[in-house]
């Protein structure tokens, strides 16, 4: 018996996220996506590593999704480090070089340049670290039991 295909994401941003959460699921962190670290913010991937370090990943699926990006600096604040990750015909110029950059499809990616680190400070460690696991809780609780989800939106 064959294996099915992989139910793919529809949206090219999704299947980069998908490909770079294989990546760093590789590297033992643990991956959320669309995680919103404060009002206004939603990042397509964050990542805790096994020493507490916090990772985003914006995902560009093409030059008008990253030139229509406004907010990307705000992210900044919010991680140790930060990435881009597009696909293969991706033009990298446009990146700031001051940033990490990854090349992603929907089955995995590669680090091309590693983001500096500028490490958060330890109140914002502390409140990212407790939103990622409250997100990461109640994703979970969704899983496994959706109306618990349903009774308290009522």
């Amino acid at each position: 018996m064959t294996d099915p295909e992989p139910i793919l994401p529809a949206l090219p941003g999704q299947r980069l996220a998908r490909g770079v959460g294989r990546l760093l699921r590789s590297m033992d962190h643990a991956v959320l996506t669309e995680f919103t670290p404060v009002r206004g913010l939603r990042v397509d991937v964050i990542s805790m590593g096994p020493k507490g370090e916090f990772w985003i990943v914006e995902c560009k699926s093409c030059r008008a999704d990253f030139m229509g990006d406004r907010k990307w600096q705000g992210y900044l604040e919010w991680c140790d480090r930060y990435f881009w990750a597009v696909d293969r015909d991706f033009p990298t110029e446009l990146l700031p070089a001051e940033t990490g950059l990854i090349r992603a499809d929907a089955y995995g990616a590669d680090i091309q340049r590693m983001a500096p680190e500028a490490r958060l400070t330890g109140a914002r460690r502390s409140k990212v670290m407790r939103d990622f696991a409250r997100c990461s809780a109640l994703r979970l609780q969704g899983l496994t039991d959706p109306e618990a989800f349903s009774a308290a939106a009522s």
